[in-house]
């Protein structure tokens, strides 16, 4: 993955890396981020966590960084948060979804107009498909998934119709 050297993209992966794994200290998070390919100082880490908002929290008997939600709660939940965004990724499947198309590494998902949005978000959002998926582009009423794997779009594209129809699909949580 070729990543951004900007401020922007590191608070975007910092805030990433808190809502998806327990970061007890700075040195943990500045060897998460070196792994993707962002050299940081302590120093600038330190004004990075500041500027996020970032905030420690008990998880247990130990604290742990968090970045507070718009509204929400800080405390950072990885196995609940999982089963939470991919149940909200399944409603919105069979809420929105009205077809998925691939071709090679590509899905042009269709939904009702306004609502593609969403069920992007929640695409990106969701460990369903682990690292198959690389992102996601939405237009008003059309969502394009780009995957990973040359060849994915097809069981990208069925199993984001499974969960449209409700049905189990290999690999759910």
């Amino acid at each position: 993955m070729t990543v951004a050297h900007s401020r922007t993209a590191r608070h975007q992966r910092i805030k990433d890396i808190l809502s998806h794994r327990v970061i007890r200290s700075q040195g943990e998070l500045l060897a998460e981020l070196a792994a993707d390919g962002h050299a940081v100082t302590q120093a600038t880490l330190s004004r990075d966590l500041v500027e996020l908002g970032a905030v420690k929290v008990r998880r247990g008997r130990t604290l742990v960084y968090a970045v507070p939600a718009e509204g929400g709660d800080p405390t950072p939940r990885p196995a609940e948060h999982v089963d939470t965004v991919d149940a909200r990724l399944r409603r919105l499947c069979e809420d929105l979804l009205v077809t998925a198309q691939a071709s090679a590494n590509l899905v042009v998902l269709r939904t009702p107009p306004g609502a593609a949005n969403y069920l992007a978000s929640a695409i990106d959002r969701s460990a369903v498909f682990g690292g198959d998926i690389i992102g996601t582009l939405a237009g008003d009423d059309t969502v394009l998934v780009i995957t990973a794997g040359p060849h994915d779009g097809e069981a990208v594209a069925d199993r984001l119709l499974a969960l449209a129809a409700g049905e189990p699909s290999a690999g759910d949580t």
